[in-house]
């Protein structure tokens, strides 16, 4: 009880000083507090009952808080994205090889080729209803960018993107200080003076990633509620992958971060090679998937998507491999994906 205790005081979802609650999204912080809340569990099945039950209620929340905020109602439902479909033609490098490419890379870094505080995504995710009476599913993708500086100081901006141009960036860096917006509808904006105590300014957002892929592990397991494995259990992939994505909302790495990230990923059972993929912001990548258990709730594809010249993270697709007529899912059909720019 202590454990979730401890995790319940670090969410800090609503921080006593934030203005009355009402119907808005949470920040970027607080999702992050919620998914570790969800995703922290005592065991590794009750852990992965509890992760995709979870999941789907969030994804659900999110859901209707962008029906509401961006008018959604009032237009045409949102169409789910096609699957991404790699293609397997030719030599197909394994995790391994990227993983020395990487280590290659990293050793000529320099001290300026450092990690950097934030990170900027583009995300979609499915909203899930139960029962003859259910709305059917509208979502709006996301562009999220945060930037935070050693003294504190930072911003954060979310833009809900053109659904009809899904992939096509529209937060764009004006000067490195401020961001300028196209073609998008802002969500939520919010910038943080030097020694602010921004909500940003967690245990996560304070640890700098490590550049070595056993310490990167046991970061992933202690502050995003990965499984403790060494690698070798096939079925701790899912928790993993989950927290990676949560480690790349706080951190954008740089080559020896990424080094750690694709060891790491290399010394993992269960990711096989799917082939070359051309990711939604039109970048070429190889895909590795993992395909989870047969069960109703378990029945996901997993896919990372790395760069093949760099190892970098590109992004990341969930889709479904099996029927949820309770739901109204269609094998095939995706349930999110992140793209991930520098």
């Amino acid at each position: 009880m202590s454990d979730e205790l401890e995790l319940l005081r670090a969410a800090n979802l609503v921080p006593a000083g934030a203005a009355r609650w009402r119907d808005r999204p949470l920040d970027a912080t607080a999702e992050r507090g919620l998914n570790r809340l969800l995703h922290h569990t005592r065991t590794r099945r009750a852990r992965r009952r509890l992760v995709l039950r979870a999941e789907a209620a969030v994804l659900a929340l999110v859901a209707v808080l962008a029906f509401t905020l961006t008018d959604a109602g009032s237009s045409r439902a949102v169409a789910a994205p096609a699957a991404l479909v790699p293609q397997a033609a030719g030599a197909t490098p394994s995790l391994d090889g990227l993983a020395r490419l990487a280590q290659a890379r990293a050793r000529t870094a320099g001290p300026q080729d450092g990690p950097r505080r934030g990170s900027h995504l583009q995300s979609w995710s499915l909203s899930m209803g139960t029962g003859p009476d259910a709305a059917s599913p509208v979502t709006v993708p996301e562009e999220r960018i945060t930037r935070w500086n050693a003294d504190g100081s930072g911003s954060e901006l979310v833009v809900a993107t053109d659904p009809q141009h899904p992939g096509r960036p529209v937060i764009h860096d004006d000067d490195g200080r401020w961001r300028t917006v196209r073609d998008g509808k802002v969500l939520h904006r919010a910038t943080y003076p030097a020694g602010s105590g921004a909500p940003h300014d967690g245990l996560a957002a304070r640890t700098k990633p490590p550049t070595d892929p056993t310490a990167l592990r046991a970061l992933l397991t202690s502050l995003y509620g990965a499984a403790n494995r060494d690698g070798d259990d096939p079925s701790a992939v899912p928790q993993l992958l989950m927290a990676l994505s949560s480690y790349r909302q706080e951190w954008t790495p740089g080559p020896r971060e990424t080094a750690a990230i694709v060891r790491m990923l290399a010394d993992t059972e269960g990711l096989r090679p799917a082939g070359a993929v051309t990711d939604r912001l039109g970048r070429r990548g190889q895909a590795f998937v993992h395909d989870g258990p047969d069960g109703a709730m378990d029945a996901t594809r997993q896919m990372v998507i790395l760069d093949p010249r760099t190892g970098q993270l590109l992004g990341t697709e969930i889709t479904f491999t099996k029927d949820l007529p309770d739901f109204r899912i269609t094998a095939g059909q995706v349930m999110s994906y992140e793209a991930w720019m520098s």
